[in-house]
């Protein structure tokens, strides 16, 4: 009984918790999001907020092509100083 215990204790403190705590940093990050923002959605486009809702956005692309995304597409910012140095 001990053993099974300690093996759950073990799963959650290395899958279940770091997973919740990044989902929540993510949460955070995309309620931050404002206008004028550089992002990069989960597909790979690169676009400056235009426009941003409740649970939409409205990026525009090079090329001035617009494209409304729900916030959950948004996977991160986009930084250049970081692709830089890459």
């Amino acid at each position: 009984m001990v053993m099974l215990l300690l093996l759950v204790v073990v799963f959650w403190l290395f899958f279940i918790r770091p997973q919740s705590k990044k989902n929540k940093e993510i949460t955070k990050f995309r309620q931050g999001l404002k206008k004028g923002d550089r992002v990069i959605t989960i597909g790979g486009i690169h676009g400056k907020i235009l426009e941003i809702n409740d649970t939409t956005a409205i990026i525009e692309t090079e090329g001035q092509g617009k494209l409304k995304l729900e916030k959950n597409a948004i996977a991160q910012e986009f930084k250049a100083e970081e692709m830089a140095e890459k």
